[in-house]
């Protein structure tokens, strides 16, 4: 990765430390939710300090989970540019692949989604509400599919930028 190649205010992402927030997230709850609270949209529950999957008793709380929030206000934490001329030969193949890592991961963790796919000329852009499920998506088409893999972190605004081609 060539440095004259980063947009200014963009730092590469070392592949082999994880990425460390240095900005407050504005979507981070700011204090412990009551348990059992349900999220109105998605049916995620605040249980034991988490965000999970399952059945809310009829007497939990409401809120909006931070997910849902990102959502609603159009607000990505995560952009993942997948494009060349192997992926306009693979598309649909690569798409699965980037489907089925956001399900597993939201399976486990209701905080992590694709947001939105936008079709663009020769590429797609997957926009995420978590940093992390952006770039696990990176990574797990760069090891099925090789080619090159660019992570572009913006630690002021707690965004990752990540860019495959091949």
């Amino acid at each position: 990765m060539n440095s004259k190649t980063i947009a200014p205010g963009f730092h590469p992402v070392r592949r082999d430390h994880l990425f460390q927030e240095q900005a407050p997230d504005a979507y981070k709850l700011k204090g412990k939710l009551a348990e059992p609270t349900v999220c109105p949209q998605c049916g995620a529950i605040f249980r034991m300090g988490r965000w999970v999957w399952g059945d809310a008793p009829k007497d939990a709380h409401q809120q909006t989970c931070p997910a849902c929030h990102r959502v609603k206000d159009n607000y990505p934490a995560g952009f993942v540019s997948l494009g060349g001329p192997f992926f306009a030969a693979h598309r649909d193949e690569i798409m699965q692949l980037v489907n089925n890592h956001e399900q597993r991961e939201r399976q486990a963790h209701p905080l992590k989604r694709i947001m939105a796919v936008e079709e663009q000329k020769d590429a797609v852009l997957v926009t995420t509400t978590d940093t992390h499920l952006a770039r696990g998506i990176g990574d797990a088409v760069h090891h099925a599919y090789q080619g090159e893999l660019e992570f572009h972190l913006k630690p002021d605004e707690n965004l990752l930028r990540v860019h495959w081609t091949r």
